[in-house]
């Protein structure tokens, strides 16, 4: 299921335009009673966000910008005077307050959409959104505490249950129909020394009574991505079995927890990207492709050892190996397998995803604060390159393309074939013998090299250094091209492209027509993209302003 999420970023430059033409236009202008040092962008379909300073928050409305409610924290809850953080959670309707004190950091719990004070305590310490997960079927929260996990009811603060039986941060889970929850824990790269004692845990709990049923292990490494919050694996229930897709397959007894099958392997992306100054958090995804399941048959990529890696298929009804491919030879990352016909393509290195999430608090001259926040999206290309076939009978090599060695962004599936992008071509390639269909050069896109490609009706979107074009799939003609400035891609919804700037200007690319409205923020200004590309939320200063991607 696709998670709904907003990305903001943050941006430095210019003014908003009134007289331009490509400009994206206004959709209203709201001025806040105080400054805006936290933000949060609610949906269009829940209708509110929010803007605070550490003194104060307003909750207005996202058809209008008009107030809903303001208050001060002091008014809100009664041991508050000053919050340290703010985390909201949407789907709770609610927000967690924080003032942090030396030891004793006190909690305060507030309705989000009518500012009514629900809770609030001292009771539980070093709290962060990192380590709360709330469970919508039992309307409470599971907080992870260095000493156990506790469960609370959301509106009321109240203590269901807490265990030390379960260590870490709870992250996908499963509720059957008899009231228990199977879930994995995880231990948030921000939270690393929170956790002693930890362990790959995968458990049923009683969500009554917190009683755990069974617990066992599990192989791999259980993420969320940090700053769009979806989960890197996935776990559901089938029948009596527990199945956890992460890094391959694993396979439990739901009423025993007993291992009955595992096709899965260890792999950490260390190296790939580097983390950048003052990220409080930092991850690298999409350096080894996901387990491809066919019929009764699944391919998955063996990356645990550094120096050769492997294609394996097993039977996924009894988890039996049937056979292993050749060594695939120091391949740092493989980001796509691709499953067609009776061959496997892989690209071998290329463009993984990483994410960063960036934090500065200085204090001025004058006592005031300023804060920098940054959510960053990037994609580093990691090497070596390559494109390789196998067959599905029996994982044999069919063909090694040489072409990529010097270089390859990424490669996609198009029509039976597969096209690849080196960065300065795109080159469709017959997946049964390697041989070349068409070679296009990129640069007849006039927008520079190609950071990537990816899919878009019958067409090849090339993401430029400098624009947005559009290739027919079938035989590599040019449809259509937008020249912007040299700009990294920051967001993608459906039609709708954002290209970002060093310099902070963001431009919104339609890929029917490659044409674009551009938006520049002053200086320190915070920008939130919605979830459906519609709209583009800007706080700076005191003010919030609502712009359009499309006219």
């Amino acid at each position: 299921m696709k998670k709904h999420f907003l990305l903001p970023i943050a941006l430095y430059a210019g003014l908003i335009s009134a007289k331009a033409q490509d400009d994206m236009p206004l959709v209203w202008e709201s001025r806040m009673d105080h400054k805006i040092v936290h933000t949060g962008t609610g949906t269009e379909e829940r209708g509110f966000s929010y803007a605070a300073s550490d003194k104060e928050i307003t909750v207005f409305d996202n058809k209008t910008g008009k107030p809903k409610w303001n208050k001060k924290f002091k008014e809100l809850a009664p041991k508050l005077s000053k919050i340290d953080d703010l985390i909201p959670f949407w789907e709770s309707d609610v927000i967690f307050l924080f003032d942090r004190k030396m030891g004793k950091d006190v909690l305060a719990v507030v309705e989000m959409e009518s500012g009514n004070f629900l809770w609030s305590t001292d009771k539980y310490q070093d709290v962060d959104e990192e380590n709360v997960v709330y469970i919508p079927e039992e309307q409470s929260f599971a907080i992870s505490l260095k000493k156990e996990l506790v469960f609370i009811r959301a509106r009321t603060g109240e203590e269901r249950w807490s265990t030390t039986k379960f260590k870490g941060v709870v992250g996908k889970y499963a509720i059957t129909t008899d009231g228990y929850m199977v879930m994995v824990n995880f231990v948030p790269s921000s939270l690393g020394a929170l956790f002693t004692g930890f362990k790959n845990q995968i458990a049923k709990i009683n969500i009554r009574n917190g009683d755990i049923i069974w617990e066992n292990t599990y192989i791999g490494r259980a993420e969320r991505k940090v700053i769009s919050r979806e989960f890197l694996y996935d776990l559901f229930i089938d029948g009596d079995k527990v199945m956890l897709m992460m890094n391959g397959y694993q396979v439990y007894d739901l009423k025993t927890g007993a291992s009955l099958w595992s096709a899965a392997f260890d792999y950490t992306p260390d190296g790939l990207g580097k983390r950048p100054a003052n990220a409080k958090k930092f991850g690298v995804y999409g350096a080894v492709a996901d387990p491809v399941r066919v019929g009764d048959d699944l391919y998955v990529l063996d990356m645990s050892n550094r120096r050769s890696q492997y294609i394996k298929k097993y039977d996924a009804n009894s988890g039996k190996l049937l056979w292993t491919s050749p060594e695939i030879k120091e391949a740092r990352a493989i980001p796509n397998m691709y499953i067609m016909g009776d061959k496997i393509v892989l690209q071998i290195g290329g463009n993984v995803e990483a994410q960063a999430y960036i934090y500065r608090r200085t204090q001025n001259a004058d006592g005031s604060v300023s804060v920098y926040e940054e959510w960053k999206i990037w994609y580093p290309n990691v090497k070596p390159n390559g494109v390789q076939a196998f067959n599905t009978s029996d994982g044999s090599l069919v063909w090694d393309s040489e072409r990529f060695r010097k270089g390859i962004t990424n490669m996609i599936e198009a029509g039976g074939n597969v096209i690849v992008s080196s960065g300065k071509a795109l080159y469709s390639m017959d997946i049964n013998t390697g041989k070349e269909l068409y070679e296009v050069p990129v640069a007849k896109g006039g927008v520079g090299n190609a950071q990537m490609i990816f899919p878009y009706k019958d067409m090849v979107a090339v993401i430029g250094e400098k624009g947005v074009s559009t290739f027919k799939m079938s035989n590599g003609d040019l449809v259509a091209n937008g020249k912007y400035k040299t700009s990294l891609l920051e967001d993608r919804f459906d039609n709708i492209v954002i290209m970002k700037t060093e310099g902070a200007d963001i431009a919104a690319f339609d890929l029917n027509t490659c044409k674009y409205l551009e938006f520049k923020a002053r200086k320190g200004a915070t920008t939130s993209l919605t979830t459906e590309g519609e709209y583009v939320y800007v706080y700076e200063n005191k003010t919030v302003s609502k712009v359009r991607t499309g006219k």
